[in-house]
């Protein structure tokens, strides 16, 4: 299951990147805008279901490792699963709801989760910048999974939490392109 999960992060890497560059290239050229438009209206309606279905899948992760794997967590892990978990259910709620309102709360949530999650990669790959956090008993630079020899389970919930604001960012964009302009409320007024 560890290399599902690993494969997974890579996925949500692949995908995240992918949105970065449309979003940045596509202000220095026009075919990647073409591109990017093109995408993201593909994508028009579903970004809070990917997001939604990254926490869930993210969730369900971290509830097998802990609970079938018996990988005990540390504090910073908990602190991770405080962010995902109301992650899962509230994006969901919002995917049902096509509530795109829930966008602030939930690139908050996972603001702070993935910033949780980058600190916790560091600390297991540079131990000395540990700063006391965790306890003796489950130390936080102790890695349970190493995977192509730099993936860890921090890395892979960093993955899912940056893949969550790429889509929360997109859900964004596309909000903003099917909202009517000032233009097309004055017509329809006239």
């Amino acid at each position: 299951m560890t290399l599902l999960f690993a494969l997974l992060a890579i996925a949500a890497n692949i995908a995240t990147i992918v949105v970065l560059v449309m979003a940045f290239g596509s202000r220095f050229s026009a075919g990647i805008a073409g591109q990017r438009d093109a995408l993201f209206e593909s994508m028009s309606g579903y970004e809070l279901w990917f997001a939604f279905t990254v926490a869930l899948v993210a969730t369900l992760g971290s509830l097998y490792l802990s609970e079938v794997a018996h990988f005990e967590p540390c504090r910073l892990c908990w602190y991770q699963r405080i962010a995902m978990y109301p992650l899962a259910l509230i994006l969901g709620i919002a995917a049902t709801r096509r509530d795109q309102g829930i966008r602030v709360y939930a690139a908050s949530m996972a603001s702070i989760g993935a910033a949780i999650s980058v600190y916790h990669y560091l600390i297991q790959r540079m131990p000395s910048l540990d700063s006391g956090s965790c306890s003796s008993g489950v130390p936080c630079t102790a890695a349970y999974v190493e995977r192509f020899g730099f993936m860890t389970i921090p890395y892979m919930a960093a993955s899912a939490f940056l893949l969550v604001l790429a889509m929360l960012w997109v859900s964004r964009a596309n909000n903003h392109t099917n909202a009517p302009s000032s233009q097309d409320l004055s017509a329809t007024n006239a």
